[in-house]
């Protein structure tokens, strides 16, 4: 099915009564991807507040990490030398890195865009990149001051040090706020940079690692029409949905279905950056594969702990309310967490400031999001998806 990619390999079936959801399986060097599935981001080459060992035993699939972080330290060049990603981390599963190009964009714009896809702001004000232009993104260290040049030849270089299993072109994602003209402009240079990103793939290919191109084109069906005929038309061997899909929820699923549904169906679908629990409900009705998204474990250290029925998906741990709660986060959850602690006892750890706190919570979210996926594959099984839906989505009337 994929000759450029001879040892990978992905299947699917489209599921009844779930929209355009399906069933499917990424075959990779380093084990199975169950599909749909939720990817866990190990930005800097670790997961945040949990170790590889506790992630494995949460039955996690499939970790990403970040070129553009990994690249700036330690360094691709000392991965390569310690063994590559997989070792250097501790993580024998399948991996995925991304291109760099999302930071290309929060840089580009001095901040982390106000849109429906991590809608936070960095609070730094000023941009740290030099100029975008043909030839790359050149940038300063956040490190250090020193100046960068990343190319999609080097991104594929560094992925290549990295030894992902599954990697990504390199393109520049826009915001929402700029207008159609610097959009298609934009995603035009993102599919040049997409062919020079596998020419260099090619001209190292050792059959251990997969391309996924990357959707482009804003709001604009036009310009994402465009995009999709690129990808569709090119050897990649999945396609990762990124760009801006929108200021409000519901045009991030209107763009979303638009796309999905015009994509190739043999290969894997990637929605880059989305993972609340109703966009991975909505996502999959979409025919999305796979997700990914710091939001779980971001939360963790702040104290939000991912509950089904919460009005917002999580319930604040630090509130006042949970002082005297001696009952699990949630009681049918078999996750250490909830079988060995207290919210009295959780609460307390945040109030008192102690790192266990955080390490729980982040346990917790993390069982929470596999355990969804799981039930959704389930589901999806049994023609049960919604009654599933309904199960972890609808509100309860106390927390």
């Amino acid at each position: 099915m994929f000759p450029r990619y001879p040892n990978f390999s992905f299947k699917a079936q489209s599921c009844a009564n779930a929209g355009s959801a399906r069933l499917g399986e990424i075959i990779t060097p380093h084990g199975v991807v169950k599909t749909p599935a939720f990817i866990f981001c190990a930005t800097k080459g670790a997961m945040k507040a949990i170790a590889m060992p506790e992630m494995k035993a949460a039955d996690t699939q499939i970790i990403l990490s970040n070129t553009y972080h990994m690249m700036l330290q330690p360094g691709s060049e000392l991965v390569q030398k310690m063994g590559g990603l997989h070792k250097f981390c501790g993580w024998e599963g399948p991996l995925l890195t991304d291109s760099g190009g999302f930071q290309i964009f929060s840089l580009g714009h001095g901040s982390v865009s106000d849109e429906i896809k991590g809608k936070r702001s960095s609070g730094k004000g000023r941009s740290s990149v030099v100029k975008i232009k043909e030839e790359g993104a050149s940038f300063r260290s956040y490190i250090d001051g020193k100046k960068w040049l990343l190319t999609p030849e080097q991104s594929i270089q560094v992925q290549r040090q990295l030894g992902a299993d599954l990697i990504v072109v390199l393109d520049e994602c826009t915001p929402f706020h700029v207008d159609k003209a610097y959009t298609k402009r934009s995603m035009e240079m993102s599919h040049r940079w997409a062919l020079r990103s596998l020419a260099e793939f090619d001209k190292g290919n050792t059959h251990t690692q997969a391309l996924y191109g990357i959707i482009q084109g804003g709001i604009y069906e036009d310009l994402r029409q465009q995009s999709i005929d690129f990808v569709n038309d090119h050897d990649f061997f999945g396609h990762a949905i990124g760009g801006c899909l929108g200021e409000m929820e519901e045009q991030m699923n209107e763009i979303t279905a638009f796309t999905a549904s015009r994509l190739r169906p043999d290969r894997p679908i990637h929605l880059l950056g989305v993972g609340t629990v109703r966009h991975i409900f909505s996502g999959v009705r979409q025919g999305i594969d796979t997700f990914d998204c710091v939001h779980p474990t971001r939360i963790a250290r702040h104290g939000g702990a991912l509950v089904k029925g919460a009005p917002r998906e999580h319930l604040q741990i630090r509130n006042a309310q949970y002082r005297e709660d001696e009952n699990p986060l949630e009681s049918d959850c078999a996750c250490p967490t909830c079988q060995g602690y207290s919210r009295s006892y959780l609460h307390h750890l945040f109030k008192a400031k102690e790192i266990l706190g955080m390490q729980l919570l982040t346990v917790h979210n993390v069982h929470f999001m596999n355990n969804l996926l799981k039930d959704i594959r389930k589901g999806l099984q049994e023609g049960t998806f919604s009654q599933v839906e309904n199960k972890w989505l609808n509100r309860k009337k106390s927390i």
